[in-house]
């Protein structure tokens, strides 16, 4: 089980003002830690923890952050309007398309997807498979 992921972010409030503008809907609260942002998930009666925990943090060793190339984090949204709401808010914020919502011929009929970068250049997906939608091809 996953239990956080990181990104670096040379820039903290930029990284906020993007992040913050969709991970509440999803969720997450942010937390404050030394200057860094700590977007946790609330715990449910009777769960030890709500994982994974999400940070955006400075690079510990000082160098200017990087996105990993290939490597990508997906936020899991309720529904397809859902997907469609929180990319237009998070590129509002200062994130770059980097796939309109949509559906893919590469993934099943119901996987609806958006895709943005972060101020950082951090790979973002938010995405819905909602069976109970019109799929790809209905």
């Amino acid at each position: 089980m996953i239990a956080y992921v990181t990104v670096g972010a040379d820039d903290i409030a930029r990284a906020e003002q993007f992040y913050s503008a969709f991970l509440p809907d999803l969720g997450y609260a942010l937390e404050e830690f030394h200057g860094d942002l700590s977007y946790i998930l609330p715990k449910q009666p009777g769960q030890s923890v709500a994982l994974p925990d999400f940070y955006v943090k400075a690079p510990f060793d000082g160098q200017p952050a990087t996105a990993g190339n290939g490597t990508m984090i997906a936020f899991e949204a309720r529904n397809q309007a859902q997907v469609r709401a929180l990319h237009a808010a998070a590129v509002a914020a200062g994130g770059t398309d980097e796939g309109k919502p949509g559906f893919r011929a590469s993934y099943g009929p119901h996987f609806y997807v958006g895709y943005l970068r972060d101020p950082h250049g951090n790979k973002i997906a938010l995405f819905s498979n909602d069976q109970s939608e019109p799929g790809r091809d209905a």
